[in-house]
């Protein structure tokens, strides 16, 4: 076999681990996902896996070089191998005996009921392990898989048919990594709903919007995660990390404690203070931690490593202006719909010649030939839906008294408690998009239609387009027409509004509860809650600027 640690660009990792063969033959888009991409995420089964691993990834016993296998009995946890194949292995168990070793492969589960009672990929994974070896001098023909839930042993033989069947999938691996786009997703496959990367991967999402499969979507992925933000409002408090929990205490006593694995973000506000060890202890679990200003103004954000999607920032700065304006006009469209839509279904007399309008609009923005006039477009559509905003707010509270008024749309500083809704929410959303683009690998702060100017999330403003008014809008009218904020929730300052700390603990409560609200998806049919379709929508754009997907489908509601 040719070196293929020596062909093809220089930037080619030299080594590639030998579980990679294994993912590879299970599926050459989870290969791409996980190693060239370097995207993962654990589930109940790699929990396990980890699990059962736990006494063999401890570095144990005498591995003597292949000119003393005869002293060899066992070793674990053994580092292994080989520049001419261009493989690493990390063998769990290396055996001895008659100057012959064995790799032993440690599996979670039992054996499957077929002939090798083994299936392929752990097969090829055990036979890469064996050609390793025998290119540093050992004698092996054979090796074993360990199921750990039946504690059987399964002899696998590097025959000619397994040996050459490995060397052909390490080829076929090392073209993909190389080439420009990730292979596609497996079609109404057995093999998803169990792979921790689905909710990456999104199969069937893709295959329906690329006209792969008749099938509709199953929804392979949870409908929301369990994880949850947690807002620091308090300036009293000071946020440390104990026994895998955050702790929130003040001067005498802890205030409340959240234990990690239930955290998505930490979101702090004003000079509440951190401590390094919690940051760290955030970074080391994924969860990115947000800073904002008293008023709620998004000021910050930091989170550990960037995420290794490399392909997908080259594509997002390489995008050129007819795809971005094809892009641009989706998120509008839908923008403008959704507002329609909310109009409709909760304005009191509404004309209907401003249903008719905002109707004209969104054909026109579909068509929109240039960004400036989408621009003009969806300004003309923003001041048509605010200027009957107050058809959808009560015109008086539960004490018969004056409710909130509203005349038209500003901010920076708003003018009026309305508006200041309008700004916090709509930060909320934008802050939670910019979440999502870094963890996805987007630069936020490039977009396609928003202008990647004044440290603005451009591309976070870009998705959040289509949510505003379903997400935001919908939380603003809620807390007004339950009686969630009062007018007691705000302060005028100068020339602008603020919300006192109450009336942002009510807001972040409502927004949150909107976020965990389960809707239809219109593209796919299933059910989901809207913080799991932020996600979608942004893996969508991904898929859409790798040229796995024709369009970007905007999410609306009927």
């Amino acid at each position: 076999m040719t070196n293929t640690a020596d062909s093809g660009p220089t930037d080619f990792p030299l080594h590639v681990p030998a579980r990679m063969l294994n993912e590879f033959a299970y599926c050459p888009r989870l290969f791409h996902l996980e190693w060239v991409q370097g995207q993962f995420v654990g589930n109940a089964d790699t929990a396990e896996g980890s699990w059962q691993h736990r006494a063999v990834d401890v570095e144990r016993g005498r591995a003597p070089a292949s000119d003393d296998a005869d002293e060899l009995k066992e070793a674990r946890s053994l580092l292994v191998g080989s520049d001419r194949l261009g493989l690493i292995a990390r063998l769990d168990v290396l055996e001895g005996k008659n100057g012959e070793v064995r790799p032993v492969d440690v599996k979670k589960g039992r054996p499957p009921d077929n002939p090798e009672r083994a299936h392929e990929p752990e097969r090829v994974q055990l036979c890469a392990q064996g050609l390793i070896l025998k290119d540093n001098g050992y004698m092996c023909t054979e090796g074993f898989l360990y199921f750990a839930e039946t504690k059987e042993r399964v002899l696998v033989l590097f025959d000619e048919t397994l040996v050459v069947r490995t060397l052909e999938l390490l080829l076929e691996l090392h073209a993909v990594a190389r080439a420009d786009d990730i292979p596609p997703p497996l079609i109404d496959s057995p093999k998803c709903p169990r792979c921790s990367l689905v909710g990456i991967c999104l199969p069937d999402e893709v295959n329906q919007l690329a006209a792969r499969s008749e099938h509709k979507a199953r929804r392979l992925i949870p409908s929301d995660d369990n994880a949850r933000p947690v807002y620091v409002t308090d300036q009293s408090v000071n946020v440390a990390v104990a026994s895998g929990r955050l702790r929130m205490k003040n001067k005498t006593e802890t205030v409340e404690e959240v234990r990690l694995l239930d955290v998505s973000q930490l979101n702090v506000y004003g000079h509440v203070q951190v401590t390094t060890a919690a940051l760290k202890a955030c970074f080391d679990r994924e969860i990115p931690v947000l800073w904002f200003s008293h008023g709620g103004w998004f000021t910050g954000i930091a989170h550990g490593l960037p995420a290794k999607n490399v392909d997908l920032r080259r594509k997002q700065v390489s995008l050129p202006p007819e795809r971005a304006l094809s892009l641009a006009r989706a998120c509008v469209v839908g923008k403008i719909r959704n507002c329609r839509t909310l109009l409709r279904r909760n304005g009191r007399g509404v004309p209907a010649a401003t249903m008719s309008s905002l109707q004209e609009l969104i054909a026109s923005a579909s068509w929109a030939e240039s960004p400036a006039s989408l621009l003009g477009f969806e300004g003309t559509a923003a001041r048509l839906y605010f200027s009957k905003f107050p058809t959808m707010i009560r015109s008086t509270d539960d004490d018969g008294v004056a409710a909130f008024s509203f005349e038209h749309r500003n901010r920076r500083p708003p003018r009026d408690p309305v508006n200041c809704l309008l700004s916090y929410v709509y930060g909320l959303l934008v802050k939670d998009l910019t979440v999502v683009c870094n963890a996805i690998g987007f630069d936020p702060y490039l977009g396609f239609y928003h202008r990647p100017r004044f440290g603005r999330p451009a591309l976070a403003l870009d998705l959040a387009e289509e949510f505003r008014p379903l997400v935001g809008d919908s939380v603003v009218l809620t807390v007004i027409n339950n009686g969630e904020v009062r007018a007691s929730d705000f302060t005028i300052r100068a020339a602008g509004v603020a919300m006192t700390t109450s009336g942002r603990k009510s807001v972040i409560a409502a927004y949150e509860r909107r976020l965990t609200q389960e809707v239809t998806h219109p593209t796919f049919g299933y059910t989901i809650t809207y913080r799991r379709i932020l996600e979608v929508q942004a893996r969508m754009l991904g898929a859409y600027l790798l040229g796995e997907i024709p369009d970007y489908v905007a999410f609306t509601t009927r």
